[in-house]
């Protein structure tokens, strides 16, 4: 038997690349031992023995090999700063896109970039999400791909328009001149950001972008709203849209923020009901003075009341008050809540449900003569509220649907300004809707004209989310007007069908996704200013009727492609409108119509990006990676569009990260003085908490963030960031040191030819490989720190480096040994260097120009890592975790003293482990085996069985280790024992190993060595 597993054993070693091996939780447990234990064996710390005079120092120094780089081991200040932009001139970090552009390459990466909005200064967010992109165009072109990723600016809209205004009267500007003002402040902002990017080493070639105002990209928008138009899903209606009285035009959902902390003055009012339902007819003895009760905290809506609404399957009770017995008809769910806040008992005097009163007329509370009805509806809730629900077609989304199915009047009584027309009448005309306060204005006069009429219930203060333009910061209001719509309804299924093939990340975005697009029943696109891309419909005169059609439209966007968009307000009516076009649309002279005046809106402008930007009509994008506010914006804009258009979604992936808070958990901003600049960050700022760290260190910062939720960046998260870069430079530093005149070129050993425990790093460096390129796959830079740090701390620090350091100092230059270890930390160098790349371009290029066998050339054009399946060698990991169990016996016997200072016996009965050992160690005792090097000890005997004249200071131990060899087909649970006893051995002067016959003369080693430089 013994010979059939000897045997196996040699198979195992002999073949490459085959067989399966356990991953041991020894391994982890010896490499755990603390620092101090791993003391540097070429340096004698932690050795018990007095140091070496200074002239036997002296005398054998030359013959150390000790680490020599130029490679510096800290940068700071100005130096850093210099250093940074000095290799991105070197290593051609400008040329870099269009070098791997023009490069062939089997597969293409697109990551399509979500134009960041042109009206200011580069912030941390724009840094969190532009570097985010950066890190994964950079991984995926070193694993050999050819990125496509145009960065583009998103250049329309109110907010650029208004801070180009500044304090200047719109009234007194064309829209020519307004627009020439806005593309200006434009035009200044995106060269600020774009100087931004840049410097934080964003790839890109960026003399190569798009941007939302070039005639090209609006001559792209308009074929998608023209393939839109010609299916029916974009047409023009009259309905309410949210209106930003402060900005004059139409809002979409997404330009919304709502505030919490909004205060209305809330009504509950009474419609005296004049015609009582027919179905309770017979049961209304006694009830012919009943009035239905409703609340609303919009009291200013009340003169365009057209019904109230009621839920059909609810119960409503008819009602008497305790105090002054007025009738009132309510939900019964809400009866108990009304009693409470009315301060009086309800004694319910008659039971309905919903649906019996249908047929019931009510009188109007302020209006003479004006009649409402009560009618079903779907969206009555007994959350809040009587159950009967005030119903202003004009103003709510709800009410409309309700008009527009019953056939009500949608009377609009509010201006553009958001002020009472004269059909308001004389008391309320030309006053605001929205003033602000709860005790005075128009709510103070309505509430006044209710109490004279007898209808006002109760009024009370009301605090509540309501809508807010997110660009003005004030409120807003939902009234009706002509505008131009996308019919989201018809789109939302096929939307959602598509959807389902996107990989979203985090999963948990896609629920808002699909929540989001529920919500939107239709899309307002237009928009009733001057910055942004005319929407190309032309009005009769005399009729107002519209004239598009796809012959206009593809007309304007020929005119768009060459001129821009300016041209429809510089080029005649003749021009825009020419004899071809109006005779296939069958229309009469051009001077009978006049142009369009309102916009589209911008978020139609960037989710046509796809079309723009893409290559192909029908292509997808590998990835969108923006921030969760555009789950209802970019994201749903781009879907919305692509699926109109060609029936499929404009992404196969989708990341969606968070923002950018403070330390605190604050979001930022000037009036709480906790905004972070980017700048600042790299290049210092006023504050001294900020000095300069460089562009690394806010990569790093976004890299070792879970982006997937809020990230906070401050002073404590930036130091500690630089403070990781100091320690990943330092293991750099010790690479690059012991690699000084090794060209891996001429001095690299083949790995069969290796020591086993850089054969084992090597295995060990191939795993870290796979696990850095699986976390970078799956937008995971967090966990590829992780990674690189516990391999660093663990497999290199506390482990290898420790091992080797006699090896490579003591040893001949040109030894079997010293080249074996260099050309594994040429490996590992090589190894970490590339892993770091995407996210530390400016160090993986500094060490790369440090590093040996390179010819002139940047890092990034010579590929991924290199690590190779023969690295995988089966039966290694078993033989150096076997080790590496028995030094964590070893270790644990001595608790804080040196290793080397000790002779190690190993007793292991015949079998698997027996031998695994002995490919350590094949003589029965030696100073200089692999096993010794690997236990750090003076000197290892290897034998079947402790001996039994072991001195009476002897440390014993036992354990046992598990070996499973070829996919578990060999298995074996092998038991060995271990006596540690102080070395006889004296200190070598030179290596400071305690392997010397005595004090004053050399080791065995070190005498070839030395005789041999002489």
């Amino acid at each position: 038997m013994l010979l059939c597993r000897v045997s196996a054993v040699s198979r195992t070693f002999a073949s490459w690349g085959r067989g399966s091996l356990r991953g041991g939780g020894l391994l982890h447990r010896a490499l755990s031992f603390s620092s101090s234990r791993c003391h540097d064996v070429g340096s004698g710390e932690g050795s018990a023995q007095p140091a070496e005079t200074g002239s036997a120092r002296a005398l054998y120094r030359d013959t150390v090999l000790l680490p020599r780089t130029e490679f510096p081991m800290k940068l700071t200040g100005q130096k850093l700063l210099d250093r940074e932009l000095e290799i991105q001139q070197k290593c051609g970090f400008a040329d870099l896109y269009s070098w791997q552009r023009e490069r062939k390459a089997k597969k293409e990466f697109c990551l399509h970039d979500g134009p960041p909005y042109a009206n200011g200064d580069p912030h941390v967010g724009h840094a969190l999400n532009k570097i985010l992109k950066d890190i994964r165009n950079r991984f995926e072109m070193l694993r050999g791909r050819q990125v496509h990723y145009i960065p583009g600016w998103d250049c329309h809209g109110l907010p650029i328009e208004l801070k180009a205004l500044g304090e200047l009267a719109t009234s007194g500007l064309d829209p020519l001149q307004i627009r020439h003002k806005a593309r200006a402040f434009a035009e200044q902002a995106i060269a600020r950001q774009k100087a931004a990017f840049q410097r934080w080493g964003v790839m890109a070639d960026w003399d190569q972008c798009y941007y939302t105002y070039d005639g090209a990209y609006e001559a792209a928008q308009l074929k998608v709203f023209q393939e839109m138009h010609n299916k029916g899903l974009i047409y023009q209606d009259y309905k309410p849209v949210f209106w930003s009285p402060s900005s004059r035009t139409a809002l979409a959902e997404a330009e919304l923020e709502y505030n919490p902390e909004h205060v209305s003055r809330a009504i509950y009012a009474t419609f005296p009901l004049i015609t009582l339902p027919p179905k309770i007819t017979s049961e209304a003895a006694g009830l012919e003075n009943v009035s239905v009760l409703v609340w609303t905290t919009q009291p200013w809506t009340i003169p365009a009341n057209q019904a109230v609404c009621y839920m059909p399957n609810a119960q409503y009770s008819v009602v008497r008050r305790a105090d002054n017995s007025q009738l009132l008809l309510v939900a019964t769910e809400r009866t108990a809540s009304m009693a409470a806040l009315l301060g009086t008992e309800l004694e319910s005097v008659g039971l309905f449900t919903g649906s019996q009163l249908e047929g019931g007329i009510c009188k109007h509370p302020t209006i003479t003569d004006k009649e409402v009805p009560l009618l079903p509806a779907n969206h009555v809730t007994m959350a809040k509220g009587t159950g009967l629900v005030h119903t202003a077609p004009a103003h709510g989304m709800d009410d409309y649907s309700v008009a527009s199915h019953f056939k009500l009047s949608v009377e609009c009584m509010v201006d553009a300004d958001g002020k009472f027309t004269d059909l308001a009448g004389p008391e309320l005309q030309n006053l605001s809707v929205m003033t602000k306060g709860t005790d005075k204005g128009t709510a103070k006069i309505l509430i006044s004209m209710l109490q004279e009429c007898g209808a006002l219930v109760k009024e009370e203060q009301c605090i509540h989310s309501y809508p807010y333009d997110w660009r003005t910061k004030q409120p807003v209001v939902i009234r009706p007007s002509k505008q131009w719509f996308v019919n989201t309804a018809s789109l939302k299924d096929k939307a959602k069908e598509v959807l389902q093939k996107v990989r979203i990340l985090p999963e948990s975005a896609r629920g808002s996704l699909l929540a989001m697009l529920d919500r939107r029943t239709y899309w307002c696109i237009s928009r009733q200013r001057s910055w942004g891309v005319p929407i190309p419909v032309f009005y009769h005169r005399e009729t107002g009727e519209a004239l598009i059609n796809k012959y206009s439209v593809s007309h304007i966007g020929k005119l768009f492609k060459e001129n821009g968009s300016d041209c429809w307000w510089e080029l005649p009516i003749e021009t825009l409108l020419p004899a071809e076009v109006l005779k296939k649309s069958k229309a009469g002279p051009a001077t009978d119509y006049v142009r369009g005046e309102d916009v589209l809106d911008i978020w139609f402008d960037s989710g046509a990006s796809w079309a723009a930007v893409l290559e192909e009509s029908d292509s997808r994008a590998d990835v969108y990676v923006e921030g969760k506010d555009q789950i209802g914006g970019w994201f749903q804009s781009s879907l919305l569009t692509s699926v109109a258009v060609r029936n499929k979604a404009p992404y196969k992936s989708l990341v969606v990260h968070g923002f950018a808070i403070s330390e605190k958990g604050e979001k930022m901003s000037k009036s709480l003085g906790n905004v972070v600049d980017p700048d600042a960050v790299i290049s210092g700022g006023k504050d001294p908490s900020m000095p300069a760290y460089g562009a690394d260190v806010l990569r790093w910062w976004v890299a070792e963030s879970n982006v997937f939720s809020e990230v906070q960046i401050g002073p404590t998260v930036l130091n500690a960031a630089r403070d990781n870069i100091s320690k990943l430079r330092n293991t750099l530093k010790f690479l690059l040191g012991n690699l000084q005149g090794f060209d891996p070129r001429v001095h690299a050993v083949d790995p069969k030819e290796m020591h086993y425990i850089d054969q084992y790093m090597l295995h060990l460096l191939r795993e870290y490989s796979i696990k850095v390129t699986d976390a970078y796959s799956e937008y995971d830079a967090g966990r590829v720190i992780r990674v690189l740090q516990a391999f660093i701390a663990r497999d290199l620090s506390s482990f290898y480096f420790s091992i080797i350091k006699d090896r490579l100092y003591c040893d001949p230059k040109d030894s079997l040994g010293r080249r074996s270890c260099q050309t594994v930390l040429e490996e590992i160098l090589d190894g970490v260097t590339r892993s770091i790349a995407p996210i530390l371009p400016h160090l993986a290029e500094e060490v790369h120009l440090h590093a040996p066998g390179h010819d002139e050339g940047t890092l990034f054009k010579s590929g991924w890592i290199k690590s190779s399946s023969v690295w995988r060698r089966p039966g290694l990991e078993e033989a150096v975790e076997g080790a590496c169990a028995i030094r964590d016996s070893f270790l644990s016997s001595i608790p804080g003293k040196n290793p080397a200072q000790f002779d190690l016996t190993v007793a292991i009965e015949p079998g698997l482990l027996f031998e695994l050992m002995e490919s350590l160690q094949e003589e029965p005792t030696s100073t200089s085996s692999q096993l010794a090097e690997l236990m750090m000890v003076a000197r290892v005997n290897l034998t079947s069985e402790l001996p039994r004249d072991l001195p009476p200071d002897a440390q014993l131990s036992h354990g046992t280790f598990l070996i499973n060899l070829e996919g578990g087909v060999i298995r074996e649970d092998s038991a060995y024992s271990i006596a540690v006893v102080p070395t006889a051995a004296a200190r070598c002067p030179r290596c400071r190993r305690y392997t010397a016959k005595s004090a004053d003369c050399l080791c065995p080693r070190c005498q070839t060595v030395v005789s041999q430089a002489q």
